[in-house]
């Protein structure tokens, strides 16, 4: 076959494709009606996790998986927008690795607002000035960002999906190495490529930011001074990198949750779920294990568990799991009503599709 014709041949499969795109965006959006006339979410995590599964199951290939989900992302993406104009606030300014965990999730269709801190983020959706917020949970490698843990005790938002993001991070800077005299980042960034900095940058300062953009953005008007931050964010704000790929671990994710007003849709559908639960326990011997005997008398996994300070009087803490399964399960409801016997406080944060991609 020559290569005209095997051009032509794409072509006419490309015009098939559109069609079919097209169609599907229809009843997407007539879907979105429906939804809307009965008060529904138009984002629903779970039946997005549904769709990825079914692709999966009838590839059969040459494209990945992987490639697959990032063609249907921006599919729903833009078939999501057409339904109804999306608002999602995430820890900013623009190129932090929180922006491209949102539009990992999102895709590029619907449109999105950089916050200053964790906390704008929340305040953000609790008004109403974003329909969905995303904000960091924790890193594989440095444990959870705390300001996100407290804030959920306070908040009312529930989560209602997480995304994990592979982390590379770049040393980026005006100077050589030998003439760097700080180092600026987010505290969990600085503190991913501890060993790094001990090894090539002794003595240098390491100063907390904001965000890690934020530190690029300060090393492009301090010829001096390095940021630890992404590529993309060297290429937005033109500053060069220096080093590449100085994270202490070369398999390093972070955690993050997308936050909303309203709970996730509990889809009919199969797929892995996980809840998270906060709760503070009575200050009695053996208070914790009776909190925990209820999960595993039933069989549900707890797949973390980690405390935080309360902050309302001394040594008193908040525990945080995570647990196998939704919070509208039998079981679930079973053993939450048991913890809050042993409990001085419960409270349930969200159910969500358990998906590592």
């Amino acid at each position: 076959m020559d290569l005209e014709k095997l051009r032509n041949e794409i072509d006419g499969i490309d015009r098939d494709i559109i069609s079919r795109i097209n169609a599907r965006v229809k009843l997407a959006c007539e879907i979105g009606r429906i939804k809307a006339d009965n008060g529904k979410e138009i984002y629903v995590p779970g039946r997005e996790e549904e769709v990825f599964a079914k692709i999966a199951a009838i590839n059969e290939g040459p494209l990945t998986e992987k490639a697959l989900r990032a063609i249907y992302r921006e599919v729903i993406s833009a078939a999501t927008a057409l339904q109804k104009p999306i608002m999602v606030a995430y820890l900013g300014p623009e190129a932090t690795y929180t922006q491209q965990a949102a539009m990992k999730n999102f895709g590029a269709s619907v449109s999105y607002q950089p916050l200053p801190t964790i906390g704008d983020v929340f305040t953000a959706v609790e008004r109403g000035d974003a329909d969905y917020g995303v904000i960091p949970r924790e890193n594989s490698t440095e444990g959870a960002v705390e300001e996100t843990l407290d804030l959920l005790v306070e908040s009312g938002l529930k989560i209602i999906a997480q995304i994990h993001l592979e982390i590379s991070h770049c040393l980026i800077s005006q100077s050589s190495l030998e003439n760097i005299t700080s180092v600026h980042s987010k505290d969990n960034a600085l503190g991913q490529c501890r060993q790094w900095l001990n090894r090539n940058l002794p003595g240098v300062s390491r100063v907390e930011a904001a965000s890690t953009t934020q530190a690029v953005k300060f090393a492009g008007e301090n010829s001096r001074t390095a940021a630890i931050a992404s590529r993309l964010a060297s290429e937005l704000y033109g500053v060069p990198i220096v080093v590449e790929g100085i994270e202490d671990r070369r398999e390093n994710y972070t955690r993050f949750f997308v936050i909303g007003k309203n709970s996730s849709e509990h889809p009919e559908g199969e797929f892995p779920e996980k809840t998270s639960f906060v709760f503070s326990i009575k200050d009695e011997p053996g208070a914790l294990l009776r909190a925990l005997e209820p999960f595993s008398n039933r069989g549900l996994n707890l797949s973390k568990i980690e405390s935080r300070p309360s902050k309302t009087k001394i040594w008193d803490y908040y525990f945080f799991i995570d647990v196998l399964g939704n919070q509208e399960d039998a079981s679930m409801q079973a053993a939450v009503r048991e913890l809050e016997k042993s409990c001085s406080m419960v409270k349930w944060l969200g159910s969500y599709p358990d998906t590592n991609v």
